[in-house]
C-alpha cells in the first residue's frame, strides 16, 4: 500500500515568524521533549533571527520553517550540533497542533533528510528522544532512523528525569 503524503517547504526563518519562535520555545509542554526548559525572551528570538548568519558553517545550526502547499505555515524543523568534520548533526522538529497526525513530520524529515544530504553532504543525522514519546519513535522508525543508544534521566520537565534514546540513519 503507498502513502501519500503532504508537501512541504522548507525555507528560512522571517522576522515575521517571530511570534511562531516565540510560542513555541515557550511551550513548557514542548520542554519534556528536548533540552531546552528555560523560556526565551522575544528580544533574545529577534536578536536570533536577524543576527544569524544564514551560514550553518559558522552558526553551527540552521532553523528552518515548514510550509504546506497552501504556504501555511506547519512547523520549524532544526539541524543542531553541525559537525562538519565528522559530517553529522542532530535534527529536531515540532509540527504545530492542528497539522499534527497529517504526515507532515515525515515530509519535513523527508526534506531535511535530502537538504542534509544533498546540500550539506552530511554522513548521518540524529535526534535524542524521549522514550516515552511513543509518535516520534514510530515516525522516525518509519524513516529507516535506528536506535544506537539509551540515556539513563536525560531530559527533564521540570518534575522528572525521562530517559532517551538516539535514534540515527546513515547515507
Amino acid at each position: 500500500m503507498t502513502t501519500n503524503y503532504p508537501y512541504v517547504h522548507l525555507r528560512a526563518i522571517e522576522p515575521e515568524d517571530l511570534d511562531l519562535l516565540y510560542r513555541i520555545e515557550n511551550d513548557v509542554k514542548l520542554w519534556n521533549v528536548g533540552i531546552t526548559n528555560v523560556p526565551y525572551s522575544r528580544y533574545a528570538l529577534h536578536d536570533y533571527v536577524a543576527n544569524a548568519s544564514g551560514d550553518i558553517y559558522t552558526d553551527r545550526q540552521v532553523r528552518m520553517i515548514i510550509e504546506n502547499a497552501e504556504k501555511q505555515v506547519v512547523g520549524i524543523a532544526d539541524i543542531v550540533n553541525f559537525d562538519p568534520g565528522s559530517r553529522k548533526a542532530e535534527i529536531g522538529l515540532v509540527i504545530e497542533q492542528p497539522f499534527r497526525g497529517l504526515g507532515y513530520g515525515f515530509s519535513a524529515m523527508q526534506a531535511l533528510a535530502k537538504y542534509a544530504l544533498d546540500v550539506l553532504h552530511l554522513h548521518q543525522l540524529y535526534a535524542v528522544i524521549d522514550v516515552c514519546n511513543e509518535t516520534c519513535l514510530q515516525l522516525f522508525r518509519q524513516l529507516d532512523y535506528h536506535e544506537s543508544s539509551s540515556l539513563k534521566d536525560w531530559l527533564f520537565d521540570g518534575r522528572e528525569y525521562r530517559d532517551a534514546v538516539v535514534m540515527q540513519t546513515f547515507f
